[in-house]
């Protein structure tokens, strides 16, 4: 079979007695600014084992005791190892069901070969970034993965499957497939369910499929693997590879644990997978300077009163370059024209490159609309984006290369990937 670019791979779970949902974290980069999150996951933890000490919450990536809790980060991992915490399931992949509030999704637990990966906004390669990768975010990143004996992804990757020939036959086997592990998930996550998936025949239907979708791509353009979640955690786990890869000789790069990264591939035709606008909060800054900074990207504003935050949405989805702005309580709806492109997150990006340029407020991105209103009554500028078409999500990547950086995710923050299966990196 040919190699398409995700393979099985040796993966860890944690043993019996391991209370589940304590050890599953949503994905770190969710929550940024809302600390009290991450305050009311450590009390529930509290001493059991968890992914939580595993990583590094994106929330405390300015602090001065980053370094501090990246070495903690390390140290737990040897100690999860020596201690038995861990199972290992060599040569496998894990069927993962997740149910949400947008539904029931599926998706396959395996390695991506970082060889077939290239984040640059040019790039015509298998595996693709969808949104701008901001170079800056990879070297913090890098540098939690650089010492770590283990890698614990919320990466989660697209593929195109109509025919839905990959994921979902599998699926339909999961009453015959063992299961590894079945929780709820902690603060409102809803549940997940994992099987293992180590059958020769059935890791065959897998990579046959993947197979016949890859022959019908363009050979010029071949786009298998889109970037769901996760991309900088993905880019970072290839600049290190690029790294290391120097040090090593060619047979040793063959199968080195560096040149893969753990993720989870869903179908985007899968009914119970939801995309969701990633929407922006601005800080210390005002909404006049904000409008003036806005005017150097549109030709013509138009500002209306909205009459609530249901009709706002429902207008910015069904009309072209709209978003919502709302200021404490008050609510508007912004249309503009004559922009550079015709998406609105671009004509945010550049409102924000500009402001930033300036050092005029600072940004931040928010998953869901209550955050962004909660954010606003405290202070903050809030920026409701519309909806991204998952009908038409590959076309546009082939055609424009990517969207602006964190312009969508799959689901709220709390239907994210939560942290469960790990993978050694080092011996």
């Amino acid at each position: 079979m040919k190699d398409t670019g995700f393979s099985a791979a040796d993966i860890l779970l944690p043993g019996k007695g391991i209370e589940m949902e304590k050890w599953a974290v949503v994905a770190c980069d969710q929550y940024t600014s809302e600390r009290e999150y991450w305050e009311e996951a450590d009390n529930f933890v509290g001493t059991s084992p968890s992914t939580l000490r595993m990583i590094l919450p994106e929330c405390y990536l300015e602090d001065s005791d980053k370094e501090e809790r990246i070495r903690k980060a390390d140290e737990t991992m040897h100690h999860y190892l020596e201690s038995g915490v861990f199972i290992e399931y060599p040569d496998s992949f894990i069927l993962v069901k997740r149910d949400t509030e947008s539904g029931t999704r599926y998706g396959l637990v395996g390695k991506l070969d970082l060889e077939k990966y290239d984040y640059s906004p040019s790039s015509l390669s298998p595996i693709r970034a969808t949104e701008g990768t901001i170079i800056s975010r990879i070297p913090p990143r890098k540098e939690i993965r650089k010492n770590a004996i283990l890698e614990i992804p919320h990466i989660m990757v697209l593929i195109s499957d109509e025919k839905r020939s990959v994921i979902e036959p599998i699926a339909e086997k999961q009453g015959k497939l063992e299961k590894v592990y079945d929780s709820p998930l902690m603060l409102g996550g809803g549940h997940i369910e994992g099987y293992l998936v180590s059958d020769e025949d059935d890791k065959a239907i897998i990579y046959n499929a993947l197979e016949n979708i890859e022959q019908k791509l363009d050979p010029e353009n071949p786009l298998l693997y889109a970037m769901g979640d996760g991309n900088h955690s993905l880019a970072s786990a290839k600049s290190l590879w690029e790294d290391v890869k120097t040090t090593l000789s060619e047979e040793e790069r063959g199968n080195h644990p560096l040149r893969y990264a753990l993720c989870e591939i869903e179908n985007i035709f899968d009914s119970g997978l939801m995309f969701e606008p990633i929407h922006r909060s601005f800080f210390d800054i005002t909404e006049e300077k904000f409008l003036e900074i806005l005017s150097h990207h549109a030709e013509h504003i138009e500002k209306n009163n909205a009459g609530s935050i249901e009709e706002a949405i429902s207008a910015i989805n069904s009309e072209k370059q709209s978003f919502i702005l709302i200021n404490g309580n008050d609510i508007s709806l912004i249309k503009t024209s004559g922009t550079e492109k015709e998406m609105p997150a671009w004509t945010i990006q550049s409102v924000i490159d500009e402001m930033l340029e300036k050092k005029e407020g600072r940004v931040d991105y928010i998953h869901g609309i209550d955050s962004v209103m909660k954010l606003a009554e405290n202070g903050a500028l809030g920026i409701i984006l519309p909806d991204i078409s998952k009908e038409t999500f590959f076309a546009s990547i082939l055609r424009d290369k990517a969207f602006p950086r964190k312009t969508f995710s799959i689901g709220h923050a709390n239907e994210k990937r939560y942290y469960v299966e790990a993978r050694k990196i080092r011996m």
